[in-house]
């Protein structure tokens, strides 16, 4: 028996209104009746837009670390 049942769909998860009835596991058919499309700020980086074909290494990381500022006269030791 097929059943319809209200639900929203939010953050990758689909919230029922109800439960149906006479189920306790079944397939399903979820049908996106309207939707709302995402508001995307605009980023100056976004993640992954560096990214090249060889992926970062420790040494990397060591690197790009933040060892402090000379000209702030702070002791970053």
């Amino acid at each position: 028996m097929l059943q319809s049942i209200k639900g929203v769909y939010k953050h990758g998860k689909v919230e029922l209104t109800e439960l149906p009835s006479d189920v306790s596991e079944s397939p399903v058919i979820v049908t996106f009746l309207e939707s709302k499309k995402a508001h995307l700020e605009k980023q100056i980086m976004r993640f992954g837009m560096f990214s090249g074909n060889t992926p970062s290494t420790e040494e990397d990381f060591k690197i790009a670390e933040f060892q402090g500022d000379i000209e702030d006269n702070l002791d970053w030791s």
